[in-house]
């Protein structure tokens, strides 16, 4: 399994990550790729993944929009540089559009700026979208980004799926798929390929509904595989095989 959004190198884990990471492979968890989120946070997160042997990305988050955006995506576009040939960098992100946090012109602009470098390095990007997706659709189409990328947190209908699908995008899903009330996400699984969707859990975010209080880790994701392969009518081996090689082919691991 490969967990393609999980924030393990937040504070949250920091007084049991090894004891983590230790249960996540005895879990058969083989990889995870590590989101950016702010400049601040970049070294953290490199170091993180350093340690233990796995991927990140590297952008800014919606949530922390810079007050010079152009010295950010200048810092950015540094940092892109000085990883282009780090095997562990897989990604652009994670930016985009979030219209329930301090929503403004400059979220549109900072993901502007980091799709277009997406378009230089030729990188698939991790987009968060929050009651955004006919803004963020119009600009992915502008775009044309050759590597495409995910949705992560995906919970929008098919016809919402399907947009983003033909732009060359696929759909993150985690533990919203386990809520039975979460009817949107759950049809969108039935009724598209398996092709279009990845494994993700966005920890320590994001628990699943009958543990709401609870610290999300990649230790769900069995459950969660569970779950799509009885929505699916698909045995636990066949859906894990196909989200791997979505994972593997996407983030080119």
């Amino acid at each position: 399994m490969i967990d393609t959004h999980a924030h393990l190198d937040m504070a949250e884990f920091d007084n049991d990550r090894t004891q983590l990471f230790d249960a996540m492979h005895e879990s058969g968890i083989t990889s995870v790729i590590l989101p950016g989120v702010s400049a601040e946070k970049w070294p953290q997160q490199i170091h993180i993944a350093d340690k233990f042997d796995c991927y990140f990305s590297l952008g800014i988050h919606p949530w922390f929009v810079p007050d010079d955006i152009d010295a950010a995506i200048l810092k950015l576009d540094a940092m892109l540089q000085q990883y282009s040939n780090n095997k562990r960098l897989v990604a652009i992100g994670e930016c985009g559009l979030d219209k329930l946090h301090h929503w403004s012109d400059n979220q549109l602009l900072l993901l502007e700026k980091q799709l277009l470098l997406a378009q230089n390095y030729q990188l698939p990007v991790i987009l968060h979208a929050v009651k955004a997706h006919q803004q963020l659709l119009t600009m992915l189409a502008r775009f044309k980004l050759i590597k495409g990328g995910v949705v992560h947190g995906f919970y929008g209908n098919s016809d919402i799926a399907k947009r983003y699908v033909s732009l060359g995008f696929k759909l993150g899903v985690g533990a919203l798929m386990l809520n039975p009330s979460a009817k949107k996400l759950r049809e969108t699984v039935v009724n598209l390929p398996l092709e279009h969707f990845l494994l993700e859990t966005d920890s320590p975010s994001m628990p699943p509904f009958d543990q709401p209080k609870s610290r999300n880790t990649p230790l769900i994701l069995p459950r969660i595989v569970s779950e799509i392969a009885f929505l699916k009518k698909k045995t636990t081996v066949c859906i894990l095989e196909q989200l791997n090689k979505n994972a593997l082919q996407l983030f080119e691991l």
